[in-house]
């Protein structure tokens, strides 16, 4: 019994030991969460209530050369209500006030707006949603409405702003606008012109604290942010949006006429090397097109006959070949180890001039000139190539430039077939950029300047940075060359390959060019292109087109592909954009003269004035010609209008609505 006993209380010793020993391990926690660590619990504590949140900068805007938006910023505000935080003799004395202003601004009745907040007082509701994305007056406009004209605290008014990047070009041109995303790690994703130039474009965000009201609720501590967000600088880019227009829309119908999988068009301007358009569209599954990824930069291919002009200059300078001496064309058909070089006309073109093998772009008569020229020695054809800044990245400060693909004798994969190849632009890959920007050095007197996408960097009126004209090679070639070149590729259009586009209205040269592509899979699918630059003496633009895999039962030449794209954009260039000299002003200033056309004017604005035919026009062309009537213009989608809310030759008057609709 004894023993027990004893043992019972040697048990209730050691429980009371432990609890004794629990007892002060407890007291030294708090000790050490009220002396030493009670400074981080207190600031953990006050961030679950409080918190610091980022408001993001307003990117810049950014601009065409003339000053028209391609993206621009918008601010947007989501209105909330705290039901909470009101005195009962605010909201009783101004709850129908306040709907009946809320009611004529947002279109619901305001007995819609009674119950909305009457339902959210009584369940006690802090973060009511009244609506979203208002515009910056309407946000003024709102803040002096009853209730919420007392603020935050007393008027329960909870503001959330929020920065939406609209495009006013819709569709047209998006891969060369681009964006820049970052996700939640911090990495960018950057495509197109707001990628390339987004650290002037992002600015510097800023800091606002709010307090937590609810389970995942927070409230904005004041009206006003604690750091304010420094908006990013304004970019001025050198597209014009009406070239731009015009290359979209020539594109556009081309590849839905030839049921084309894609294709892109460039235009430079040739003196500054300023892109002026780039329109790069891609068919979807239901044969609609799209700006599907900017083939332009990204997609390095065979070009073809194109590329004959590299090959020519190449073999002009290195004095291989002359433009007067004779290649037999042998009935349109030459072998290299067993395969075949045909001509696309059957039978050959007989003995011809290498001038005249550029012209009708004869694959025998390049596939002779170049293998014979360089046969001893082939490296030096890609060195001289080299030398032009064939083989080399252009350096784009847009992402995802495409890498040149120009074999060399040292690589492992030569042969003997490599060399006559590459005469007539198979074996090897370039951009379209890239063979545009070799064409444009030559229509350029030899000098290759860089593919320009921005002239200035501007804060307001201020100009932070100015993209100056850069010379990549001030001499690709002699200018003995270029003038052979030159001659050459304006007789292509005139009794080439190309002479199909030939007008006696306005000058044209370049080289046409057809090749198979992804003939490893299937023979049938073909690029076609043309490149090439206007007017043929003076040259203000050069301009690529690329166009892969059209229907070929309707047609895949360059000639008839891709060649009436250039035309048609020189042509509306021609039209629109006349290159004259400037003339000296014929203002002269007289009063009576004044006088006469403001009683004339003022006629003109009491008349009554017809509703235009706008149907079938593009919208670039549609908007400007209504505006200048005083019509107020909405446009759904992008394209070529569709229908119009006015009907033509209905009276209209200043300042009326008028809804299109695009394609």
């Amino acid at each position: 019994m004894a023993t027990t006993e004893k043992g019972i209380l040697n048990r209730l010793y050691f429980v009371a030991g432990c609890m004794f020993i629990f007892a002060i391990a407890v007291g030294v926690k708090l000790m050490d969460i009220q002396f030493v660590e009670g400074e981080h619990y207190k600031q953990l504590s006050e961030e679950r209530v409080y918190r610091n949140f980022t408001i993001p900068a307003n990117r810049g805007n950014l601009y065409d050369s003339n000053g028209s938006l391609l993206a621009a910023s918008v601010p947007k505000y989501d209105i909330r209500f705290d039901a909470v935080t009101v005195s009962d003799k605010v909201f009783e004395e101004n709850v129908l006030p306040l709907s009946k202003e809320l009611a004529k601004m947002l279109g619901n009745t305001s007995s819609y707006y009674v119950h909305k907040l009457r339902t959210a007082r009584a369940h006690n509701q802090r973060y009511v949603l009244i609506t979203r994305g208002l515009g910056y007056s309407e946000y003024m406009k709102i803040k002096t409405f009853p209730i919420f004209n007392l603020g935050a605290y007393k008027g329960g008014l909870i503001v959330e702003q929020r920065t939406v990047r609209e495009h006013p070009l819709g569709k047209m041109a998006e891969r060369t606008v681009g964006y820049e995303r970052q996700d939640e790690e911090g990495y960018f994703t950057r495509v197109g012109l707001e990628g390339a130039f987004g650290p002037y474009l992002r600015g510097t965000d800023g800091h606002r604290l709010k307090q937590k009201i609810a389970k995942g609720q927070w409230k904005p501590i004041s009206d006003n942010n604690e750091v304010e967000p420094r908006d990013g600088y304004d970019v001025i880019s050198t597209i014009d949006v009406n070239i731009q227009d015009i290359a979209h829309h020539a594109l556009l119908k081309q590849l839905e006429d030839f049921e084309a999988e894609h294709g892109t068009v460039i235009v430079m301007e040739t003196a500054t090397g300023e892109i002026k358009a780039m329109s790069n569209l891609g068919r979807t599954d239901e044969g609609t097109y799209y700006e599907k990824r900017n083939y332009a930069v990204y997609e390095a291919h065979e070009p073809g006959s194109t590329f004959k002009l590299m090959a020519m200059v190449a073999a002009l300078e290195d004095g291989v070949i002359d433009t007067s001496q004779i290649v037999d064309t042998e009935n349109g058909v030459v072998r290299f180890y067993g395969r075949a070089v045909r001509d696309s006309h059957h039978g050959g073109y007989g003995k011809i001039s290498a001038a005249r093998a550029f012209e009708v772009s004869s694959n025998t008569a390049f596939t002779k000139m170049i293998s014979e020229g360089y046969k001893n020695n082939p490296g030096k054809f890609v060195d001289r190539l080299d030398d032009m800044g064939v083989t080399r990245k252009i350096g784009l400060e847009i992402k995802g430039e495409g890498t040149p693909r120009i074999p060399h004798p040292d690589d492992k994969g030569w042969n003997g077939l490599s060399l006559p190849w590459m005469a007539f632009g198979y074996g090897v890959a370039v951009t379209p950029l890239q063979t545009l920007t070799f064409y444009n050095a030559i229509a350029n007197d030899g000098e290759m300047v860089k593919p320009r996408f921005i002239k200035e960097v501007k804060e307001w009126d201020k100009t932070i940075v100015k993209m100056e004209r850069e010379v990549m090679n001030p001499a690709i070639c002699s200018p003995e060359t270029a003038n052979k070149v030159r001659e050459m590729m304006k007789n292509t259009v005139k009794r080439g390959t190309a002479a199909n586009i030939y007008t006696p209205n306005f000058s044209m040269a370049g080289k046409t060019g057809t090749c198979q592509t992804e003939y490893w899979i299937e023979p049938g699918r073909y690029i076609a292109s043309f490149a090439g630059y206007f007017p043929a003496d003076n040259p203000k633009y050069s301009c690529i087109v690329v166009i892969h895999k059209p229907n070929r039962s309707k047609g895949y030449y360059g000639n008839t592909v891709a060649a009436p794209v250039f035309k048609r954009i020189a042509q509306k260039i021609y039209t629109d954009t006349p290159i004259m000299d400037e003339l000296p002003s014929l203002e002269v200033e007289s009063e009576a003269v004044e006088k006469d056309f403001e009683k004339y004017y003022t006629k003109v604005q009491n008349e009554k004035v017809l509703m235009p035919n706008v149907k079938g026009m593009p919208a670039m062309d549609a908007i400007p010609l209504l505006e200048n009537l005083g019509l107020k213009v909405q446009v759904n989608g992008d394209g070529i209008v569709k229908s119009q809310s006015i009907t033509a030759g209905q009276k209209i008057k200043s300042n009326q609505k008028v809804n299109l609709k695009l394609s």
